[in-house]
């Protein structure tokens, strides 16, 4: 990165050249970013040169350094993110009108990215607590996980959540249903609204972070695939380190069976440590008969969680997943490489990340090759991420179709331009493996998931495949939380820190206003991840209940 920051290591972000109007990311990068609004006319200093902007320029927005011709590629980051389709002068401002989709980079070799670890010694002794599992896994958490094998008991998913919650006293909706009989009786203080989370309540089983429901729409009506990758995932789900055990509603006649969900299970439970119940409907006396059976497991599965209690367990057990969503033109230089610094301390400790995503990779795959660590991992990430862009193109679709209409109002016109910030939440460390969607987490280190771009689909994944903490950075805001594994908020900018404080746990503002560097908040920032990792800090998804599962009908979603 140019000026006071270096072309490469998430840390390099120095605070004097964020303080500017603008910023070149990148000593070979043609375009600036503006870092506040910029009236047509001003005359801004960008690395020592000043240039007379001849447009307005929206904060987030970038803008030209050099004259570009119809045909010309556009850097940023340091790869090419789009290219010209009409004139654009210097100080011009770049648009959906005047650039588009375009990618490069040469073909890259495995293992020649160099990585220097960043220093850890603040952390070499520290431990998180968490719950230790029989097969050597560590959970952040401690659910018992109640899941449907098909669409078709969603609605006795529902029954058992409501009876639960009333059993337990726990009901996370209880302060929104005040609210609403308040409203109905004219009783309701408008004034109060949004400052305060859903109160807390003590637990009948303290040890116990909760029952968590599922609910989805396959199971049935789809391919063998389709059966398979549910199954797949929903065992991802059971064995994962933050569930204590499950109960399983099948219906019966469906093509996701119990034995399917059992093979799967078996694959990452050989010794049938994790215990699972199973209630088949259509085998079942009566409805009554099922519920009750279904409530005997949940309660006996409660009691046998809560006697499990957190103990100290090293940093090589924290497996972070790294999810971006409402991203905006700051994320890639404040939120987004922030992750990646988190990322890169965790993994010099011993620990692991997860970066998914595909289509938010586009652009940057000669990077990431050159970061694999075998020749056998850099061709499973091109044959994945080349079959993925096929099976979107067989269908009329494309990567280019990635950004959402909140993306380019903030400043992320192309997808390349989204790819290339996106990526830094994968830090500079070395990657370690490749997985399909629902495969497991196997190598320490980072390994990278192949999964859509949607936020809820891709945190699904990301958790299917056993991350045990979740970082999600946003620069618009987001609700979007899992199930099973905390998901920590980090917000590229303070405005948007401060207007949606309830759903935000971390600000990286200070990184755009030059008052922090991205090193001093990594740190921050990894020990809230500890903090959470250990139960002491409940993240605002948590406190919200926002427990969102949406598994992927494995077609085109970007």
């Amino acid at each position: 990165m140019s000026g006071t920051t270096s072309p490469t290591g998430n840390d390099a972000i120095a605070t004097d050249g964020l303080a500017r109007a603008a910023l070149r990311i990148h000593p070979d990068d043609d375009v600036a970013v503006a870092l506040t609004d910029l009236p047509a006319g001003r005359e801004v200093a960008v690395d020592r040169q000043t240039f007379t902007l001849v447009d307005n320029v929206r904060a987030k927005h970038k803008f030209a350094l050099v004259d570009f011709a119809p045909g010309d590629t556009v850097t940023m980051y340091g790869v090419v993110v789009g290219k010209a389709t009409q004139p654009i002068v210097a100080g011009g401002a770049l648009t959906t009108d005047n650039l588009a989709h375009a990618t490069g980079g040469d073909k890259a070799m495995p293992g020649t990215k160099d990585w220097t670890p960043p220093e850890t010694s603040r952390f070499q002794a520290t431990t998180f607590e968490g719950f230790h599992r029989p097969d050597g896994s560590v959970g952040t958490a401690n659910v018992w996980l109640v899941i449907p094998l098909v669409f078709c008991e969603n609605r006795n998913i529902e029954v058992l959540r409501q009876c639960v919650s009333d059993a337990l006293g726990d009901d996370p909706y209880r302060d929104y249903k005040r609210m609403a009989r308040q409203m109905l009786d004219g009783t309701d203080n408008p004034a109060s609204d949004g400052d305060e989370a859903p109160s807390d309540v003590p637990r009948r089983f303290p040890n116990v972070d909760g029952v968590r429901f599922l609910n989805h729409t396959l199971g049935c009506g789809g391919t063998d695939d389709d059966a398979q990758a549910l199954c797949q995932l929903l065992a991802g789900y059971v064995c994962h380190p933050n569930v204590a055990g499950a109960t399983v509603l099948s219906l019966g006649c469906q093509k996701a069976q119990i034995r399917m969900l059992k093979s799967a299970i078996a694959e990452r439970d050989p010794h049938a440590l994790k215990t699972v119940d199973y209630f088949d409907q259509q085998s079942s006396p009566s409805e009554e008969a099922l519920i009750r059976g279904a409530l005997r497991s949940i309660f006996d599965g409660l009691a046998a969680a809560d006697r499990i209690t957190r103990q100290p367990a090293p940093l090589s057990k924290l497996i972070l997943g790294v999810e971006c969503g409402g991203s905006d033109g700051f994320s890639g230089i404040s939120a987004n490489p922030l992750v990646g610094a988190v990322v890169d301390r965790l993994v010099a400790l011993g620990g692991s990340g997860i970066l998914a995503e595909f289509p938010e990779l586009c652009g940057v795959e000669h990077e990431l090759i050159a970061r694999c660590t075998e020749t056998a991992i850099a061709e499973r990430f091109s044959q994945l991420i080349e079959s993925y862009q096929r099976h979107a193109e067989a269908v009329g679709a494309d990567f280019a179709m990635n950004p959402s209409p909140g993306n380019i109002r903030d400043g992320l016109i192309t997808d390349a331009m989204k790819s290339a910030g996106a990526a830094k939440k994968g830090g500079d460390s070395p990657v370690v493996d490749v997985l399909d969607y629902t495969e497991p987490q196997r190598r320490l280190g980072l390994s990278l998931l192949c999964t859509p771009g949607n936020d809820v689909e891709s945190t699904t994944a990301l958790a299917g495949s056993g991350a045990n903490l979740i970082l999600f950075t946003t620069g618009l805001g987001t609700p979007t939380g899992n199930p099973v594994a905390p998901v920590l908020k980090i917000a590229s900018n303070s405005e948007l820190a401060n207007r949606m404080r309830d759903i935000i746990d971390f600000d990286a503002g200070p990184i755009v206003r030059g008052e922090r560097a991205i090193g001093e908040l990594a740190d921050d920032l990894l020990m809230l991840c500890l903090e959470t990792a250990s139960g002491r800090y409940r993240s605002c998804a948590q406190r919200l209940s926002q427990h969102d599962f949406i598994p992927w009908k494995r077609g085109v979603s970007l």
